[in-house]
């Protein structure tokens, strides 16, 4: 049964995708929007089974189809892996991908391919399905690349506009250079090892087991090769800047992608590996790090970003680098419960936004916004919850594992908690940034967009209430003295959770962390808000707000240092040196064209002069074969 349930979660979205590629322009667009709605939800509802199943009987469920193949002392299983980890990624992957299923019914019904997108998404979720369930880093990988291509698709969904085009090969490509290091690790864990299977993997890597000085090196290599992969899917530095160029999809595409699933791939899969990294301390000091920087810079770009859905892009990047930094401590206990919180306030933040720019016809500018709150106020209220819970608040979501994450990096690298605090309040700060901006004062849009501000319609508006609920309420499942998912999670873990008390430095650094997120709110409320400032056009802003304005200009020295030396190689190449050897050095150009002239001739259209070539074929065979030997 077990078997049946788990084709059913994986297949279920690819059966959805197949009806709406072939079928979907004929069902018309309701139908084909509930088509692939539905089946996200039948995976969702299998998930809830799986996890009823799982918590009842703490054993996690290994199922094997079959062999796949076997090299020498190597092989590899097509099974699937439904554990603690697995089911955790399957509840949000499939229930916020069912929640932004049912926005886009909404959100896409005025658009002509509307059966297309939904059959994107259904095979976006269907490889998010493997990459989690997958029993073995193969399977993984598929998967890891399948959400890479639907990546690909759905940001550039609509293609007529170059610069989304443009938007959804940086992505593909940024994400490719990241995948090239997934392989090189998966490649030398495989010869090393000689098993890519999770469960065989943690066995041998053990935390006790012995490790010589060779073996050592390689899977130290092994580990750094697989977190430049995670660098590449989930955003840090230095392949994050496709991300944010993300945006030009649609904002269902938006949310799906960057809350709760392509993203965290790489919280996931460090995090499943974990009894590595716990072997490689010094590839964890390089996550930590990265990941911290990560989080500052990106903070510090969001600061003055204007655009609504580049401000939550960069809000994204930042709350992954804080993951990572949880990551590198091994504290991936911690990292799995703001990946979740995170989810909730952030789905609800982009499909906020969303419903923003779905009442403005298109507008992202948040200095053409402003007053919205009263035209709004669905949208306006569980934005602001979302808003609070992202930038740490008590009693919301964001506070109790923002805090774990920060409580953490106190306890092992202080310079690491003060650049994670710095981030934290840069967060608060440009939250309420884009809130002041887009729902307070008077409306600075135009005339027209005003005569038609409205409430989104409640496809849009009941995914945006369910979320602000549970970006409420959400850190109640590890709250201190329960620490229900620590407690869930650590069968999983190769080293024991430690489920000790609050003390006195706990309290202080709760404190702490609460005050620098009021100190963030009260900084925006008073220049956005109480003083009522607009940010300035693009071309009025000088000195280092320039800078932190355009990115610091990383995405021009990658154009500098990568792209048009490459680009001048090619031109070189295919203008200079491919012409002079064909036509110059050993005429290999004239010759194979004169080959190709003369060999043409023998191609006449005369069906009697083949009918004689046959013949003369067949006998010339028959010869060698029967009389020549």
């Amino acid at each position: 049964m077990n078997t049946n349930l788990a084709l059913l979660l994986l297949l279920s979205p690819f059966i959805g995708f197949l009806i709406n590629v072939f079928f979907g322009k004929t069902l018309g667009k309701s139908i084909s929007g509930t088509i692939g709605t539905l089946t996200v939800f039948t995976s969702f509802l299998v998930s809830i089974y799986f996890f009823i199943e799982l918590n009842q009987s703490g054993k996690s469920i290994e199922i094997s189809l079959f062999d796949w193949f076997s090299l020498s002392n190597f092989k590899l299983n097509m099974g699937f892996l439904l554990d603690q980890l697995s089911i955790l990624w399957l509840l949000f992957v499939t229930g916020i991908g069912f929640l932004i299923h049912l926005y886009s019914i909404s959100y896409m019904h005025e658009d002509s391919n509307m059966h297309k997108f939904f059959a994107y998404l259904n095979l976006f979720i269907f490889f998010m399905i493997t990459l989690v369930i997958g029993s073995n880093l193969v399977i993984m990988f598929i998967g890891w690349e399948g959400v890479g291509l639907c990546s690909y698709l759905l940001i550039g969904f609509w293609y007529k506009n170059q610069d989304y085009n443009d938007a959804a090969k940086k992505a593909f490509i940024m994400n490719r250079i990241g995948d090239l290091g997934l392989l090189i690790g998966i490649f030398i864990l495989a010869i090393s090892l000689n098993t890519l299977d999770f469960i065989s993997l943690g066995h041998l890597l053990a935390p006790k087991a012995s490790i010589t000085n060779g073996n050592w090196t390689l899977l130290s290599f092994a580990a750094l090769s697989l977190f430049i992969g995670a660098t590449g899917k989930s955003a840090q530095l230095p392949l994050y800047t496709w991300l944010p160029d993300a945006m030009a999809g649609p904002t269902p595409v938006s949310a799906l992608i960057h809350a709760a699933t392509m993203v965290t791939a790489g919280i996931f899969m460090i995090t499943r590996m974990n009894f590595l990294f716990d072997l490689t301390p010094e590839v964890q000091n390089i996550i930590a790090v990265i990941g911290a920087i990560t989080a500052l810079v990106a903070a510090s770009i969001g600061l003055l970003q204007n655009d609504i859905k580049k401000v939550l892009a960069y809000s994204t990047v930042s709350q992954l680098g804080l993951m990572f930094l949880a990551l590198g401590l091994g504290a991936y206990n911690v990292a799995v419960f703001h990946v979740i919180t995170h989810a909730f306030f952030k789905a609800c933040l982009f499909l906020g936004s969303g419903s923003v720019i779905h009442a403005l016809h298109g507008e992202q500018d948040m200095r053409k916004m402003g007053g919205l709150k009263k035209y709004m106020p669905i949208t306006f209220i569980t934005m602001f919850i979302s808003t609070f819970a992202i930038s740490g608040i008590f009693p919301f979501a964001g506070f109790w594992s923002k805090d774990e994450i920060l409580m953490t990096a106190f306890e092992h690298n202080k310079l690491l908690w003060i650049i994670g605090s710095v981030a934290s309040i840069m967060t608060a700060f440009y939250m309420f940034r884009l809130m002041y901006l887009t729902f307070f004062k008077e409306f600075r849009g135009t005339n027209e967009q005003k005569q038609h501000l409205h409430e989104s319609p409640i496809l849009i508006t009941l995914p945006l209430l369910i979320l602000a609920a549970l970006a409420t309420v959400g850190g109640l499942i590890n709250l201190p003295g329960n620490n229900w998912l620590n407690r869930f999670l650590e069968p999983i873990l190769a080293i024991k959770i430690e489920h000790k008390p609050l003390d006195e430095t706990a309290y202080m650094l709760m404190g702490i962390a609460l005050l620098g997120a009021i100190l963030g709110i009260v900084w925006a409320f008073t220049k956005y808000n109480k003083q009522g400032y607009v940010p300035k056009e693009d071309s009025e802003i000088t000195g280092f707000s320039k800078i932190i304005y355009n990115k610091y200009y990383v995405d021009e020295i990658y154009t500098l240092l990568v792209i048009n030396p490459i680009n001048s190689i090619s031109n070189f190449f295919r203008k200079t040196l491919e012409p002079f050897i064909s036509s110059s050095i050993y005429g290999l150009g004239i010759l194979v064209n004169g080959m190709a002239t003369q060999g043409k001739k023998l191609q006449s259209g005369n069906i009697g002069m083949y009918l004689f070539a046959f013949v003369i074929g067949v006998c010339t065979i028959i010869f060698y074969l029967f009389i020549a030997q």
